[in-house]
């Protein structure tokens, strides 16, 4: 699956985004405007090269919103609107016509993609003190970073403003660029991070991934990326391809159950030492997946006890009675809480079941990383041509699951998703806990 630049930054139809940074901001804004429906608009509150104009399909100069005015109900494909021409280079817009652009543009539902800074064509660069000039109304950055500049001494060849990048970064003046002295750099308040408005969506493109090293280098610093950004994409504008997109993914472990037919609460069942829902909770952790939603219902007060000290946010589901689907709604609604700022915006979540406390981080994160590849709707494990737990399910489906009903789970919406399986050979993922034989059978496995 070939992910689309608008589909790896999750764009809504008619969004409005700032692009900053170097090494493929311009050329990731008019390759996003093609994507989008028409009419586009495309502007700049730093200058542009002349050169550039002949992306969009028209160019508008102006200072005034007059032009766009008279043409209101006949715009057409990419329009770029700019200041006057400088020399070989356009002059941004004005405050007064920014802020009639997003008004314009918001009534019309038109998009609005805006270049928020320069960086003289080099891969890499760091921000003066009048920069990046971003809107206060932009909802969506989209921080570009080109990974040729990586492994190059660090000087004006290759970084904007490299006396500024070697403060930020730690770097003295020649020494290699590396991927810890870029992250810094991008997670910094006074780098990457600087004048986004907040509230604003944060995204980071890692472009001129054009070889097998630079997307390994690549895939490396994206997780170092998060949570300082909601996603990093992994790109090669050049070959028009997206490799990766990394973002948050959550685990809710489903933890509610009766287990009438077992006889005694599964959740609470010895493994190696320590609880069902325990051992689940902590690989889940130790899997990097955050947060860790745990949904109790029956035994709730037991559940609980036995998690106190780990890093989880428990959700008491007082409708369990009526089947798995609420439980798989309250973590749902959990995702989104208020005393989860900072990490409600998630990418995805991988529902497991406390009586599996037999999974492993190896599949918590293949699930994850299969995920990247495509932002498929659902992930699952497949096993000897059978399908397996635990399920990743992008955000996407959250809406679809927060409307189920009944004894139901995620395979209920199976049908209106596309359902990417992940072959894994490890058969221990197989096997339910549902009567005594199978608890007995689960602990004498001395493969687990």
């Amino acid at each position: 699956m070939n992910l689309s630049l608008a589909r790896a930054l999750r764009v809504n139809s008619s969004p409005c985004i700032a692009f900053i940074g170097a090494g493929g901001k311009t050329t990731a804004m008019f390759q996003l405007a093609r994507q989008l429906p028409p009419p586009v608009i495309v502007t700049a509150t730093s200058h542009l090269g002349t050169w550039q104009a002949g992306q969009a399909d028209r160019h508008i100069i102006t200072d005034t919103p007059a032009p766009l005015e008279d043409l209101e109900h006949g715009l057409t494909g990419v329009i770029l609107v700019t200041g006057q021409m400088d020399g070989d280079r356009l002059r941004p817009i004005n405050d007064y016509l920014a802020n009639w652009l997003e008004q314009f543009c918001g009534y019309h539902s038109i998009p609005l993609l805006i270049e928020a800074d320069g960086a003289r064509e080099k891969p890499l660069k760091a921000w003066a003190e009048h920069e990046p000039p971003i809107p206060a109304f932009v909802r969506q950055v989209v921080q570009v970073a080109g990974l040729a500049g990586l492994g190059s001494p660090l000087s004006s060849a290759t970084v904007h403003r490299p006396e500024k990048f070697s403060s930020l970064s730690g770097l003295n003046m020649g020494e290699p660029v590396t991927s810890q002295a870029l992250a810094h750099v991008l997670t910094h308040t006074e780098g990457g991070l600087k004048n986004i408005p907040a509230g604003a969506r944060r995204s980071v493109l890692l472009n001129q991934a054009d070889t097998p090293d630079l997307q390994s280098a690549a895939r490396g610093l994206a997780q170092n990326l998060l949570p300082a950004y909601h996603s990093t994409a992994i790109s090669s504008l050049k070959q028009e391809r997206i490799f990766a997109v990394y973002e948050p993914a959550a685990a809710v472990i489903l933890a509610a159950g009766e287990a009438t037919r077992f006889g005694a609460p599964k959740q609470l069942l010895d493994w190696k030492g320590q609880p069902f829902v325990r051992a689940v909770a902590q690989t889940a952790l130790q899997a990097g997946l955050a947060p860790v939603i745990v949904v109790t219902g029956a035994y709730a007060e037991q559940v609980s006890n036995t998690l106190q000290d780990l890093n989880v946010t428990i959700v008491k589901n007082d409708d369990w009675k009526s089947g798995q689907a609420s439980s798989i709604k309250a973590g749902i609604e959990a995702l989104s809480h208020p005393r989860l700022k900072g990490q409600s915006d998630v990418g995805s979540a991988i529902f497991l079941l406390a009586d599996q406390p037999q999974v492993t981080t190896s599949v918590l994160r293949a699930l994850v990383e299969r995920h990247a590849e495509g932002l498929y709707p659902i992930v699952a494990p497949m096993v000897m041509d059978r399908r397996a737990n635990p399920v990743l399910f992008d955000r996407a489906t959250f809406s679809d699951l927060s409307i189920l009903e009944g004894d139901v789970g995620g395979r209920a919406i199976f049908h209106k998703h596309r359902v990417e399986y992940l072959p894994w050979h490890d058969d221990r993922l197989l096997l339910d806990v549902d009567t005594p034989e199978m608890y007995r059978r689960l602990i004498s496995d001395e493969s687990l």
